[in-house]
């Protein structure tokens, strides 16, 4: 990118320091926190700045249309059932607040039941974060979003008259990560999790919600408990709680990323109260109650999963002893499980290709869904959410996509050989597929994909772009993203990475770049990069990065470490100031569960070595484009201003840094569509102009 870079707007320093259980780091950026005046001000001189290099020399409604191409059916979305009928969301073709209908079909024509404009303003328009419809079909509860944070609150409908009920709960969800509200049987209330006071303190505790009784105005008002589920003293963690489809049992399901079921409650015993059930453990057991057990996927004492049925009565339920095997551990990694009418459906990884067996009640393997390629379902970013699964339908409906087609839904019927097709992939790349490996430094192979455009001459080297992730147990699959996609379109080679800390190969390869050895994934994605650059494939001068949230600290990692390894990196929504992020309560809590606790002076000291803002060093730095939401409420933009600031202030050499903070955005699960089609474009120019796409 050889574009005349404007002066930077000017960046004060301050003679601050951080005192992080007696480690003392000097903060010299402190001031870029607080959403102060003069913070603003900057920030929009930035993003000005951002803007105007990033479309130098292009097209910015070429940029866009390519975007907008790319981005048909790339959001997979599933419709919901509840007695005999299906829920979903429809946008409208210019980007307008979504309705939801209902209608007899999954994707049927069906009649409005809800407009999400009538829940925002102009200036801030409702986003639906999640609805879930009562097993009786009755009323629709949905999590509305006005501001992109992902904080949502719920709204009560009444599905035959359209009307919005009175005496909907006030408490303001954190996010969409327990699945919105989990509805008792009956149809009477619901269970749901929630901020006990502000977002910034992140408290969270289980509500009981009643609804009113039903009166001819449509008046009155619900009645809201916390439910003590017990969770163990000051847990942080996320819970969801799970009800039998008959009424009985009760089971809370605690911690978002590796579940387990830690309380049961019989509610068929009036005044019994919840009990301890599965509390020892610190794998994952997620799953669902059938019958009197609790059957679920488990990596315990199996790194790549097997399927286990817990007694809900079991006098120890900590002891694996008292389980029983349905599923044994096998080649394929098993990530979850879906009630569908008498059956099971279980969700694999075979190379981090999907594959879907049916399982009966009894575990017995009982077929497999004919998948319409090699590819990914749609699922759930953390296992936690996809335990919210409401009244099982009699059919498997399910979203699925390839790394070159966009997402279609499709039918499965038990007993049936074939797949029906509910909606077709609007899109498909013009690119082939291929596997590779890099060997890492300690002789392990890291797998990685290679989408390269058709007709493209593999002995010449390519501007490619890395997109990794590689943590938190989160599996990055080869499934349909808009703007690599676009990417690729546009003449770039993208290499998808499969670095360890994901969940793509089963507990081992989580654990193997997790807290203490959190630095294999960076030595792993630098594994992956030169073994490109020694094949041929590409070179540092054509060679970029991508990664979002945690791999935004990748990418800051990599460009802190490596700076001669890439062309650009472009972090987005990043987490990049570990040590400042011990003083928010939402990242001091992501920090103590993946990285190292705080209140240890050698782990503080280690915590350094892995914290981007504490890694720049004047040099020759690539070109950077750090893309956040002014509303992210996981990886605040503070952590991307306050890197950008320092690295502007360490370049020695002519490449750009830039940082473009977007308004009415946060952390992408809430941000408006158009919203994020800004961001995707001028993500994409920024590439196009770094990598000399197009003829540049």
């Amino acid at each position: 990118m050889n574009v005349p870079l404007p002066p930077y707007p000017p960046t004060r320093t301050v003679d601050v320091f951080e005192d992080v259980a007696g480690v003392r780091v000097p903060d010299p950026y402190r001031w870029l926190e607080p959403e102060t005046d003069e913070v603003r001000h900057w920030q929009r001189r930035q993003a000005g700045l951002a803007t105007a290099v990033s479309y130098d020399g292009q097209d910015p409604a070429a940029v866009r249309k390519l975007i907008e191409t790319y981005d048909r059916g790339s959001r997979p979305d599933l419709p919901k059932y509840a007695a005999g009928r299906w829920f979903r969301a429809v946008t409208p073709p210019d980007g307008a607040a979504p309705t939801v209908v209902v209608a007899d079909r999954p994707f049927g024509a069906g009649r409005p039941v809800a407009d999400l404009s009538t829940f925002g303003s102009g200036e801030n328009p409702a986003f639906l974060s999640w609805l879930v419809p009562s097993p009786n079909g009755r009323v629709l509860a949905l999590g509305v979003c006005t501001d992109g944070s992902e904080h949502n609150t719920i709204r009560l409908v009444e599905v035959d008259s359209g009307r919005v009920l009175d005496g909907a709960p006030p408490q303001v969800l954190h996010s969409a990560w327990a699945g919105g509200v989990s509805w008792l049987p009956d149809s009477s209330g619901f269970c749901f999790l929630a901020l006990t006071g502000s977002p910034r303190e992140f408290r969270q505790a289980v509500f009981r919600h009643r609804l009113a009784p039903p009166s001819p105005g449509g008046r009155g008002a619900g009645s809201t408990v916390v439910e003590p589920v017990p969770v163990g003293e000051g847990s942080r963690e996320y819970t969801l709680v799970q009800f039998s489809p008959d009424g009985r049992w009760a089971v809370a399901s605690h911690r978002v990323g590796s579940p387990v079921p830690v309380a049961v409650r019989d509610l068929s015993r009036p005044g019994t109260a919840w009990r301890p059930f599965v509390t020892g453990c610190a794998g994952t057991i997620a799953g669902h109650v059938v019958g009197d057990h609790y059957v679920a996927v488990t990596d315990v004492e199996a790194p790549r999963g097997r399927v286990v049925a817990l007694p809900l009565d079991a006098a120890d339920p900590n002891d694996p002893a008292q389980w029983t095997e349905l599923v044994p551990e096998g080649t394929t990694v098993l990530r979850s499980l879906t009630p569908v009418g008498e059956h099971l459906y279980l969700s694999e990884f075979d190379e981090t290709f999907a594959r879907v067996r049916v399982l009966d009640r009894a575990g017995a393997i009982a077929g497999e869904v004919p998948l319409p390629g090699r590819g990914a379902l749609a699922a759930p970013f953390f296992a936690m959410t996809g335990l919210a699964a409401g009244a099982p339908p009699d059919d498997f409906v399910f979203a699925f996509s390839t790394l070159t087609s966009s997402w279609g839904v499709y039918r499965h019927r038990p007993g049936e050989a074939g797949v029906e097709t509910l909606s077709a992939p609007a899109v498909t790349l013009d690119a082939e597929v291929s596997v590779g490996r890099a060997v890492a430094s300690d002789g392990v192979a890291v797998p990685y994909h290679v989408v390269r455009p058709s007709g493209g001459d593999p002995a010449r080297p390519a501007s490619t772009l890395i997109s990794a992730y590689g943590a938190a147990n989160v599996p990055l699959l080869p499934q349909y993203q808009p703007d690599l996609a676009a990417f690729v379109a546009a003449g770039g080679v993208l290499v998808q990475a499969y670095l360890r800390g994901g969940g793509e190969f089963g507990r081992d390869w989580y654990l193997a770049a997790h807290r203490e050895h959190k630095h294999v994934r960076d030595t792993d994605l630098v594994a992956v990069a030169e073994h490109l650059v020694a094949t041929g494939l590409t070179g540092p001068d054509r060679l970029a990065l991508t990664g979002g949230s945690d791999g935004g600290l990748m990418c800051g990692v990599a460009v802190t470490t490596r700076p001669e390894l890439w062309c650009a990196v472009l972090p987005r929504a990043p987490l990049l100031d570990l040590i400042g992020g011990t003083r928010d309560p939402y990242l001091d809590f992501v920090i103590r569960k993946a990285w190292a606790d705080p209140d240890d002076p050698a782990q503080v000291r280690r915590l350094l070595g892995l914290s981007p803002y504490q890694l720049v060093r004047p040099g020759v730095l690539p070109a950077v484009y750090l893309q956040a939401g002014a509303a992210d409420p996981r990886c605040p933009p503070w952590q991307a201003r306050k890197f950008a600031a320092r690295l502007q202030a360490a370049q020695r050499g002519a490449a750009p840094i830039l940082l473009h903070v977007f308004d009415h955005a946060g952390h992408g699960a809430a941000t408006s569509h158009d919203v994020a089609l800004a961001q995707d474009a001028e993500w994409l120019a920024f590439l196009i102009g770094a990598l000399g796409l197009g003829g540049r």
